[in-house]
């Protein structure tokens, strides 16, 4: 199994440290709004890796943070916590602000039918851990306290720029964060924010006798350290994470615990929505529910996802997604009929799609060679359990008022009584249902 890993810009074969426990960390949701369909995608990509690490005989241990504290409107360390902003804009308080979301973005996980993580961890659990890692990296000579909290001294690293590819020498001040003139560089980044005085902020916690909060990277490290310990094998996320978050990340674990914090970092691409950035001030984001509403399932849209890469740039419109339904529709009734047929028993075509996933989570080439070969019901269940698409799940469901229909169809086609027969295809019609005839009987499949 190859993947490109973003630490040495190369694609490397993967060899996890022990392959009956892939320690995996991915990077999850600021819990304060509605995630369009943009924040999905990267679930998506990851589950796939998930469900090929374990087709590949290998076991993963996956952490997935939920932030519900501490990632502030800039990304970095200015501006208004992202929690706060959701609370104001809805007259909530900050805890149901991220019970709220939290609870919304976990069913929209299952709708998408993405594997569970072993563990879903709150950055607001962690507070006493973020805690004694700034303590230890304060032992360690690595923070500077400012009016406005304890930062990180990114001097005192000497790779610090290395995983980014960061020239520090010519960063200026604002390049990537509004700068702070008490701050020795302009890369140190808070590990600890202190509240101002008549500053709102209603998540807080003492810290130097002061009230206070974690900043948005430290959680990331913490939680890593206390759920998988170093080095873990995998590191996921988005390519905006790369400059700042991911990099802070290895800062502050690499300085506190003096060990590699991960062996292959995974980064997914945007998608862009009819050729534009997804925004809300352009008015293109789509939420899975406003999908649904326009006649499209969560996994439609999953099917659209995985027809491409998750290094690649992605244009998503739903005439593309119309596609993508109908390629689902058709996949389904495939696997439906199949089984009806008796064409049961495992090919070695699911040989060749692993092996095409294999290459850097290829499920384009993947699904070329679905779509040009012939699968008993057996590779559909392979297929399934690869992307978690729900082609097979209702495969032996049909009611049996359809069952007793196409054998009343059966019935009236013989006596060739063909206005029945035609009454009988539209009653099935109405029902979502039709009936196909095939050299070994009819099969019934989905309309839609």
């Amino acid at each position: 199994m190859k993947l490109y890993n973003t630490l040495t810009r190369k694609l490397e074969e993967f060899k996890p440290q022990n392959p009956s426990e892939v320690k995996i960390y991915t990077c999850g949701p600021t819990v304060y709004d509605f995630p369009h369909v943009g924040n999905y995608t990267s679930y998506i990509y990851w589950d796939l890796l998930i469900r090929t690490l374990k087709l590949n005989g290998m076991t993963p241990k996956r952490v997935l943070n939920l932030t519900d504290v501490g990632h502030l409107t800039s990304d970095a360390d200015d501006g208004d916590d992202k929690l706060e902003k959701g609370a104001k804009r809805e007259n909530k308080t900050v805890w149901e602000i991220a019970e709220f979301y939290s609870k919304y973005f976990l069913e929209n996980y299952e709708k998408l039918n993405l594997v569970k993580p072993d563990v879903i961890a709150r950055a607001t659990d962690y507070i006493d851990e973020d805690i004694k890692l700034v303590d230890e990296l304060t032992r360690k000579g690595y923070t500077y306290e400012t009016s406005d909290g304890v930062y990180f001294d990114t001097s005192k690293f000497p790779t610090y720029a290395d995983f980014a590819r960061l020239d520090l020498d010519h960063l200026k001040a604002g390049a990537r964060v509004d700068f702070n003139s008490e701050k020795k560089n302009v890369s140190d980044f808070a590990l600890w924010k202190f509240i101002k005085e008549g500053e709102n902020h209603a998540m807080r916690w003492d810290y130097l006798n002061r009230p206070g909060y974690p900043g948005w990277h430290i959680e990331c490290a913490t939680i890593i350290h206390e759920e998988l310990g170093e080095t873990i094998d995998i590191h996921t996320g988005g390519i905006d994470h790369i400059p700042v978050h991911h990099t802070n990340e290895i800062a502050e674990s690499e300085a506190a615990f003096e060990k590699k914090m991960c062996n292959f970092w995974l980064h997914c691409n945007f998608i862009t929505i009819d050729g534009e950035k997804i925004s809300k001030s352009l008015g293109n984001t789509y939420t899975l529910e406003q999908l649904e509403e326009k006649g499209y399932m969560p996994l439609d849209f999953k099917m659209w996802v995985l027809q491409g890469h998750f290094q690649g740039t992605r244009n998503f419109s739903l005439l593309d997604l119309a596609a993508a339904k109908s390629r689902r529709l058709n996949w389904k009734n495939k696997a439906v009929a199949a089984k009806q047929l008796g064409q049961i028993r495992k090919t070695t075509i699911c040989d060749e799609i692993l092996k095409a996933v294999n290459e850097n989570l290829n499920s384009a080439a993947a699904f070329s060679i679905i779509d040009t070969n012939e699968l008993n019901f057996e590779d559909w269940q392979f297929v399934d359990e690869l992307f978690g698409l729900g082609l097979t799940k209702d495969a032996d469901n049909a009611p049996d008022f359809v069952k007793r229909l196409i054998e009343e169809r059966e019935e009236a086609r013989k006596n060739k009584d063909f206005a029945v027969a035609d009454e009988i295809r539209d009653q099935l019609a109405d029902n979502n249902y039709i009936v196909k005839d095939t050299p070994d009987g009819p099969v019934w499949q989905f309309l839609s």
